[in-house]
């Protein structure tokens, strides 16, 4: 494929890297020599990566990949999972009271550590997936201050974003506009978040409408991160879908680059130093 030609410094706030021990015999995409290539081929200079999905605790996971991102143009974030069931039903806030921690999952010991530790600059969670965090890794999660990415969409709408996540203060990027998978609805209302919490931001992986992107983009400049969601879509067609919206070039700027480095300083020129 040939490379893009756009004039613009593009950074990434969305990738699935995954580790080699876990990675299928067969697989092209995920491993970091392929996305690397697709991302010079896009014009993407930093990228944001943090492993897949994976049962019990993913210190090994995040380690690979923290080791991958060594000498190559990745940010390494650390992926975290919890106890709680993140659903709003009776049954759920029930099955709550009566869980604990246990070894597979992160500690506030666990987070304190990611986060002084510079391989990693920020934190991504995945609730439907992975459980979400009881109240002392939240606090903790608020206490370093690092970026948090959260898989939005159906199973975990802006409504739970809002009441689990953005009282605290730390930066939270609902991934997906907060309406995967293409559920146009939880997009707009994702946007609607951005009215009354500064600290929320949404990142453009897999989006695909173009009203709620431009709306959000003219409406709140500053809070939209371009994501590609790649290895599940090439960076070149995520790239293309933020050109082709009908919104100022410096508002394209500002996805592609400024906003992203603004929240994610590793992002930027001089990486985080």
């Amino acid at each position: 494929m040939l490379e893009l030609e756009h004039g613009f410094r593009v950074v990434d706030a969305h990738v699935r890297l995954e580790p080699d021990e876990s990675r299928r015999p067969d697989r092209q995409t995920g491993d970091p020599e392929t996305i690397e290539r697709e991302m010079h081929q896009a014009g993407v200079v930093r990228s944001v990566v943090f492993p897949g999905p994976r049962d019990g605790s993913y210190l090994k996971a995040n380690n690979a990949v923290a080791r991958m991102s060594v000498g190559r143009s990745f940010v390494a974030f650390a992926r975290i999972n919890g106890v709680r069931d993140p659903g709003g039903s009776a049954g759920a806030r029930l099955r709550n009271l009566a869980t604990s921690r246990d070894e597979a999952h992160t500690s506030p010991e666990d987070v304190e550590q990611y986060a002084y530790d510079d391989r990693f600059a920020g934190f991504k969670l995945q609730p439907a997936t992975d459980g979400l965090p009881d109240e002392e890794v939240l606090e903790e999660l608020a206490d370093v201050g690092l970026p948090l990415l959260v898989h939005g969409g159906e199973q975990f709408p802006p409504s739970a974003v809002a009441d689990h996540l953005l009282g605290y203060d730390f930066p939270v990027v609902i991934e997906h506009f907060g309406g995967y998978p293409l559920n146009r609805g939880l997009t707009e209302r994702a946007v609607d978040l951005l009215d009354d919490h500064e600290s929320c931001y949404l990142d453009t992986s897999f989006v695909r409408f173009r009203d709620p992107m431009e709306r959000a983009i003219m409406e709140h400049p500053d809070r939209v991160l371009f994501g590609s969601g790649a290895p599940g879509t090439h960076p070149d067609v995520a790239v293309m879908e933020i050109l082709t919206l009908d919104v100022p070039e410096d508002s394209m700027r500002r996805v592609f680059s400024k906003n992203p480095s603004r929240v994610i300083e590793e992002l930027g020129p001089s990486g985080g130093e």
